[in-house]
């Protein structure tokens, strides 16, 4: 199973990349500790979590080919 995860303003500068692929993750929780695994830093910023394009407060299971973004709060101008 793969999910794509993608990485808004600042953690796509905290992280280096737009977007990242992981395999055989089965939940947002399993997957948050994946991220933090690679990318450590990114425990210092808040941010929302969104399943296939709709915002979510819980931890769902996922399933393959499954879009995952983390957004920081946005402001603007």
């Amino acid at each position: 199973m793969k999910v794509k995860v993608l990485f808004f303003g600042v953690l796509a500068e905290v992280t280096g990349t737009n977007f990242k692929h992981f395999r055989d993750v089965k939940s947002i929780g399993d997957l948050k500790l994946r991220i933090q695994d690679d990318f450590p830093e990114v425990v210092h910023y808040n941010y929302r979590i969104s399943l296939n394009n709709e915002i979510i407060n819980n931890d769902p299971k996922l399933k393959d080919g499954d879009e995952v973004a983390l957004m920081p709060p946005f402001a603007g101008g």
